[in-house]
């Protein structure tokens, strides 16, 4: 599943190529992609027609297009969004109107034109986990920037307020983080991947994280010193700002950016999806240790036992 770089180079994309356009028509090629769109099919395509894309949002994994229609007055906040869930197979498509659909297209947006830019952004999903859905822009409980845009806003999507700011946003509070950690009394993998704590991070940052900061996803919260913590909020930021550098990560063609273009940050991972391999900072220091793979929450977790030494007990 996308993780917050994939998803930022969606949104950059996104940005570049619809903000300040109009959705002129919709096309719901299958309806099962806007099921969480609860009013139904005529209404979805009613709060979208005629409406003005504002914005590109996101805030962890979560995306979004504020939207503003012609009733909207000058100067004034926009009240809806449309909402991407991208799931397991998501993808944001812009095309030119004489590309051929693709097979799996599920949503099409027809653009107004604009000089050099594709007419068409296509929702493009696979798997059918994702989907399109019309959701009420509320305040931020903070009253700080919703998430990361061309235009920060104090607005957030009601389904995505509930969610944590990720390590890469300015608004980001490690002393709110570290306390919360702290209190959660669970392994630190585990509390990582809990949005409502730190968003963006998925299973695969999550294990580059802890490599970087030599730590054991076992570890438990409430024996972090605040050093360690420090370490581990600067390696997740590190190993998203070298994704992003280099587009994401893609094992293979489900994760396109909006030009279908594949990211390459797989190259360069040390930990997630090397069972068996050398640890290369071990390696660097002339030790012999190997990744290993365990099960973690019916998924699992990539440790060099060298490096990132389990926890004794359970505790340190």
């Amino acid at each position: 599943m996308p993780e917050l770089p994939e998803v930022e180079v969606v949104r950059r994309g996104l940005a570049t190529w619809v903000r300040g356009r109009t959705i002129e028509a919709v096309d719901v090629v299958d309806p099962r992609s806007i099921r969480r769109h609860a009013a139904g099919t005529a209404d979805f395509t009613g709060n979208l027609e005629g409406a003005a894309v504002t914005d590109v949002v996101r805030r962890g994994k979560f995306l979004w297009l504020p939207l503003a229609d012609g009733e909207t007055p000058e100067g004034s906040l926009p009240h809806v969004a449309l909402m991407a869930h991208l799931g397991m197979s998501g993808q944001l498509l812009m095309q030119d109107a004489w590309v051929p659909d693709e097979k799996h297209l599920k949503v099409r947006l027809r653009l107004s034109s604009a000089p050099g830019m594709p007419g068409q952004l296509r929702f493009v999903d696979q798997r059918i986990f994702g989907g399109l859905f019309v959701t009420d822009l509320v305040p931020t409980d903070d009253g700080g920037p919703g998430g990361e845009a061309e235009s920060p806003l104090p607005l957030i999507a009601a389904e995505a307020a509930h969610i944590a700011r990720d390590p890469l946003d300015p608004h980001f509070s490690f002393d709110l983080f570290y306390r919360r950690l702290r209190a959660r009394r669970t392994g630190l993998k585990r509390a990582l991947l809990d949005q409502g704590l730190v968003s963006g991070i998925g299973n695969i940052y999550a294990d580059e994280a802890l490599w970087r900061a030599r730590l054991h996803y076992a570890r438990p919260t409430d024996t972090l010193r605040r050093a360690d913590a420090e370490r581990l909020v600067a390696a997740a930021r590190e190993v998203m700002v070298d994704a992003l550098s280099a587009g994401g990560t893609s094992f293979d063609s489900l994760y396109v950016n909006v030009n279908g273009a594949s990211g390459y940050f797989e190259r360069s991972l040390n930990a997630y999806g090397r069972s068996g391999e050398a640890c290369p900072r071990c390696a660097a220091a002339g030790i012999n240790a190997v990744i290993r793979r365990e099960q973690f929450m019916n998924r699992s977790s990539h440790t060099c036992p060298v490096c990132q030494p389990r926890p004794r007990n359970g505790r340190w």
